[in-house]
């Protein structure tokens, strides 16, 4: 598990602050959403890869790397084999990483800010819905997209909370529509509120 202090803590008289190592499965639209939280303590890496493949990359980069004091991976459920999705789970919580999962896709966690839903959708149709809400064509690497959800972000944590929570056993692979991402952004928040940034 992942650990360490939602807010800053004093190193020899310095105030220093929790850092992350975020290893996301795609190249650009997680890295891009993540990297807006403009953190110097936050080390954002866009694999490439899938599920198992992901979770190696980032052990890799836990062992090249410094330590931090938040290990987290970000993937989707996608359509994955079952047994596969579960192994990449379990790969990374032995590593000592959490997971910032999304079923089926990362942006039932953009559609979040704007309506809660509990129905699942089929990932085709994620880029028309948020077209509708966006109000201009949905593109996967937006670079405005932090900016521009920003003031609803508040709404998608709730939504995430409320979603998670309408699973009575979790499990992950079958909660569609469901995520995990909501939890790696309340800690960056708090990180930002302690940030002399």
């Amino acid at each position: 598990m992942s650990s360490g202090s939602r807010g800053k803590r004093r190193v020899g008289g310095r105030p220093t602050y929790p850092t992350f190592l975020i290893v996301c499965e795609g190249a650009k639209t997680e890295p891009q959403y993540f990297k807006g939280f403009r953190l110097p303590s936050v080390r954002v890496e866009g694999a490439g890869k899938n599920t198992r493949s992901l979770v190696e990359e980032a052990i890799r980069l836990q062992q090249d790397s410094d330590r931090y004091d938040h290990y987290w991976v970000v993937f989707d459920r996608d359509s994955f084999p079952a047994q596969t999705f579960n192994a990449a789970l379990q790969m990374a919580s032995r590593a000592g990483f959490e997971v910032a999962y999304s079923n089926e896709a990362f942006e039932l966690w953009y559609l979040l800010h704007f309506s809660y839903s509990d129905t699942g959708l089929a990932r085709g149709l994620y880029a028309e819905k948020l077209t509708k809400c966006l109000g201009r064509p949905y593109k996967k690497n937006d670079t405005a997209i932090y900016e521009t959800l920003l003031p609803l972000q508040g709404q998608a944590i709730k939504h995430a909370q409320k979603l998670l929570a309408s699973y009575p056993s979790h499990n992950p692979e079958k909660d569609n529509p469901s995520t995990r991402v909501h939890e790696l952004v309340e800690l960056l928040r708090a990180a930002q509120q302690g940030s002399p940034d």
